[in-house]
């Protein structure tokens, strides 16, 4: 299967016989609030606020939300709130994280906790699924918001990461292109030698679960018609479903350049711990933090 939109994602979480809880982290935050109530009115997920008391009231009641005040969790701190969503987690007592109005390393630091944390083991990357008017289903970056500067291991996980996303949005086999600018391996372009090996990886059951090609330039990746006037046979060329950006500068440079330009939506998370994480930007739209909230309640196991 693969999905066109996010109307379809957002159906398909709907359809999920249980709603997922979101630990909202420092929820004093009119705009993650007016996100995550929209999702609750969509009836996507169940909302666990933790932060400033008085102030989720006061926002709550300038939204016209009606939320049962007693079960928010009062917080002295935006590393108090951080700790505690994590320790909710640790609890079974909810689902998935969002960050609110709190600084990323914050919440962070709570989350790779060596001793109270929700690390796996695994590297932890960011997943931007994008819906562009000019593609025909929704289409991933990654990473452009996590790992700066990935050596071809960590490049193995964080295709492994994206994968998972995608097999739990119902995917059988995604389609992954690792990015150069060029399809052919040269050892002075280091991201083609890795492009290289990870495709190997692939062919040789190390990378399970996808198709892997690489290394392969975005313009063969995205239209068929020039990869074939290239002579560039693969079933990766004109429908990738996951594009594995060189290193975080790419990553994030193409996502917000397709967003700007191309009138793109985005949605994103971090994982690769135990439970997604919505880690928008102070500049993201309420729309973004609403389309991240469906993708990580997908996501979750």
């Amino acid at each position: 299967m693969e999905l066109k939109n996010f109307q379809e994602l957002i159906a398909k979480v709907q359809n999920n016989d249980s709603k997922k809880r979101v630990a909202v982290a420092a929820a004093h935050d009119e705009h993650t609030l007016e996100a995550v109530f929209r999702a609750v009115k969509d009836k996507l997920v169940e909302p666990v606020l933790i932060g400033d008391k008085e102030k989720i009231k006061k926002i709550l009641k300038n939204l016209n939300v009606e939320f049962d005040e007693d079960s928010i969790i009062s917080t002295n701190s935006d590393q108090e709130a951080a700790e505690k969503t994590v320790e909710l987690i640790n609890e079974n007592k909810a689902d998935f994280i969002m960050k609110g109005k709190l600084q990323t390393a914050d919440l962070l630091k709570a989350v790779v906790n060596k001793e109270k944390g929700l690390r796996t083991g695994k590297v932890m990357s960011h997943v931007a699924i994008l819906e562009v008017p000019t593609y025909h289903k929704l289409i991933s970056i990654t990473d452009g918001g996590m790992m700066m500067y990935p050596d071809v291991e960590e490049k193995k996980q964080i295709i492994e990461n994206a994968v998972d996303v995608f097999l739990a949005m119902g995917y059988e086999c995604p389609k992954v292109a690792v990015l150069a600018a060029v399809e052919t391996v040269n050892p002075k372009m280091p991201e083609t030698v890795d492009a290289d090996m990870l495709k190997k990886m692939n062919q040789e059951g190390k990378i399970k679960n996808c198709l892997v090609e690489g290394p392969i330039s975005v313009d063969l990746t995205l239209n068929k018609e020039s990869a074939e006037i290239k002579g560039f046979d693969s079933p990766v060329t004109g429908d990738a479903d996951i594009l594995i950006a060189p290193n975080i500068t790419t990553g994030n440079i193409m996502s917000k350049a397709i967003l700007e330009l191309a009138h793109g939506k985005m949605a994103g998370m971090i994982v690769g711990a135990k439970v997604p994480v919505v880690l928008t930007s102070r500049g993201a739209t309420s729309e973004e933090k609403y389309l991240s909230l469906v993708l990580s309640a997908s996501a979750v196991k």
